[in-house]
C-alpha cells in the first residue's frame, strides 16, 4: 500500500514537470517562430517525445486510479458477482496487454534502438531513451491492475 501511495506520487509530479517543459517548449517553438522569425530546430522533435511520454505516463496513471476511458454497459447492467468476476477478466486482460505489448515489445524495441544507435534527427538523442516510456508505463499498469485485483478479491471475499 505504502509503496503504491509513493508509486502514485512520484508519477504525479513527473507528469506536472513533463507538462511544465512540454508547455514551456511549446511557448518558445510560438516565440521564436513568430516573433523572433527564428524557428527553433529542436522544439518541434521535443514537444512530440514529451507528448509521447506523457501520454503513456498519463495512462499509467489513471489506470492506476481506474479512472480510464472505459465502455461499462455491460458492468453496469450486471449482477455484482458477476461485475466482479468482469471486472477480474478485465484487469487479467490489460495485465497481458501490458506485459505482452508494452513491456516485452517495448523493450524489445529499446533493445534495437539502442543496438543500431539510432538518434534523433534534430536533438540527436538516442531514441531507445524516447522509448523507455514504453516498457516502464507497461510495468506501472500492470502493477496497478495485480494490486487492483488484489484489493477487488480482499473487498469481495464474500461473494
Amino acid at each position: 500500500m505504502r509503496i503504491r501511495k509513493i508509486i502514485d506520487k512520484t508519477l504525479e509530479w513527473l507528469l506536472v514537470f513533463l507538462m511544465s517543459i512540454l508547455v514551456l517548449d511549446v511557448l518558445w517553438q510560438v516565440i521564436s517562430r513568430y516573433i523572433m522569425s527564428s524557428p527553433s530546430s529542436y522544439t518541434d522533435e521535443l514537444a512530440g517525445f514529451l507528448l509521447v511520454w506523457v501520454g503513456l505516463f498519463g495512462a499509467a496513471y489513471v489506470a492506476g486510479k481506474r479512472e480510464h476511458l472505459a465502455i461499462d454497459l455491460l458492468l453496469q447492467r450486471s449482477s455484482k458477482k458477476r461485475k466482479f468476476k468482469l471486472d477480474i477478466i478485465i484487469s487479467v486482460i490489460v495485465i497481458l496487454f501490458a506485459i505482452v505489448v508494452m513491456v516485452i515489445g517495448g523493450s524489445w524495441l529499446v533493445y534495437t534502438r539502442f543496438y543500431l544507435s539510432v538518434k534523433s534527427a534534430a536533438l540527436g538523442l538516442p531514441l531507445g531513451v524516447v522509448y523507455l516510456v514504453l516498457p516502464i508505463s507497461g510495468l506501472l499498469i500492470a502493477y496497478f491492475d495485480i494490486d487492483n485485483i488484489h484489493k477487488m478479491i480482499i473487498n469481495n471475499r464474500e461473494i
